[in-house]
């Protein structure tokens, strides 16, 4: 009997250490939920977000001193989608950092969502993870509301969002937009949404920083466009990113071909691709800024011009290297100039409707060796040589 009692003991003890240790006698150890508790927090403050629920956001978070308010930030931005999606988090105790895309869409613009990398940090009280700061993940750009409040001016065809802008710059801007969409429409005959999204940063670092790359290789640079080349038609949105040094000192014709230049770039995302040499790009948004103003090439091509009177004509057009925004502003400016001529030329020689297929050939080929080539045969009926030495003669006819 005393060994019978004493191997039950014995047994009661093995079978309360394995449930106090839980991981030994075959069991399952605790499960960590920390992601799933964060998935759910980011779901709960993007909801809030979406419907401008405060009181929900603020649930969501605990923040520091001096910690940016992101829904203040956002409050005036119209709003289709915004939703986190956690790629990485490491906790350590209560406290932990993760890493999100945030995927979001603007209302009435944008055809898919755009994705930002955020980088967030986290602290866990009473039970529960909460955010105490958001902000762009390491090496990626930023978005606008990281730089401050955004204002917004929406148009028929245009929605202009700022920083630092008053109610009046915004609609300054927006009615800018608004007069270059028709003029993109009425110059390039192709299908698209017709719709433009310009964003005005405070300061030229903050349109370096939404470019995420050094403000230096953007100083004097009015305007850029961003977004996906090519005719795959997933491309979700494009923003044109004003300067507001170099846009600001500009008057209202330059203002008005800048940012037709940069919305022709919008209407012909799907049909440029790798194949489409830079002067064709530049030079047909150009030729469209530029179209019906009455500006001459002697007034809209000063540095080719010059140049061209000193007798040092350019033998072929430009390479894409030569319009890179760091190198030479003189450089740059007949880079520009010159591919401009070479648009208008074709549009005066061989028409307008003619100038916007050759566009299109180009960007249909698959990759640029043989491209311009093709579409000079297949559409213009001519050749490199015969072409450079037609565009040669044009610029001394009109610049000489």
């Amino acid at each position: 009997m005393a060994g019978h009692g004493r191997g039950s003991t014995a047994a009661a003890l093995c079978a309360a250490l394995c449930l106090a240790l839980l991981a030994g006698c075959g069991a399952d150890p605790v499960p960590d939920t920390a992601a799933d508790d964060v998935r759910r927090l980011l779901d709960r403050r993007a909801r809030a977000v979406l419907d401008g629920d405060e009181q929900a956001y603020d649930r969501t978070e605990r923040p520091g001193r001096g910690v940016p308010d992101l829904f203040d930030r956002v409050e005036d931005v119209p709003l289709e989608s915004w939703d986190y999606r956690l790629t990485d988090l490491d906790r350590s105790g209560g406290e932990a950092t993760a890493r999100a895309e945030l995927h979001y869409r603007l209302k009435g613009y944008d055809r898919a969502p755009l994705t930002a990398e955020r980088a967030l940090t986290l602290r866990r009280r009473d039970g529960r993870w909460y955010v105490t700061a958001e902000r762009p993940a390491k090496k990626s750009g930023e978005q606008l509301w990281d730089q401050g409040r955004v204002g917004a001016d929406r148009g028929r065809h245009s929605l202009v969002l700022g920083v630092g802008q008053s109610a009046a710059e915004l609609r300054a801007h927006r009615d800018l937009a608004e007069r270059a969409v028709p003029l993109v429409r009425d110059a390039w005959r192709q299908k698209w949404p017709g719709r433009i999204v310009v964003l005005v940063p405070r300061t030229l670092d903050g349109m370096a920083g939404l470019l995420g790359a050094p403000a230096s290789g953007y100083r004097g640079i009015a305007a850029v466009t961003t977004g996906e080349t090519g005719g795959s038609g997933r491309a979700p949105a494009d923003r044109i990113i004003l300067n507001p040094e170099a846009y600001g000192v500009l008057g209202d014709f330059g203002k008005r071909v800048v940012l037709t230049h940069e919305a022709t770039h919008v209407a012909t995302r799907a049909h440029t691709s790798a194949a489409t040499p830079l002067w064709l790009s530049e030079g047909f948004a150009d030729w469209v800024g530029y179209r019906g103003t009455g500006r001459t090439p002697a007034q809209a091509a000063p540095e080719l011009r010059r140049a061209v009177q000193r007798g040092d004509l350019p033998g072929a057009l430009p390479e894409d290297d030569a319009f890179g925004f760091d190198g030479d502003a003189e450089w740059l400016a007949g880079a520009y100039e010159s591919s401009w001529l070479a648009c208008r030329m074709i549009a005066e020689q061989w028409g307008e409707r003619r100038l916007a297929d050759f566009y299109r050939a180009v960007g249909a080929h698959k990759k640029r060796a043989g491209a311009v080539e093709g579409a000079l045969r297949d559409v213009l009926d001519t050749t490199p040589a015969d072409f450079t030495a037609r565009w040669r003669t044009y610029l001394r006819a009109e610049l000489g």
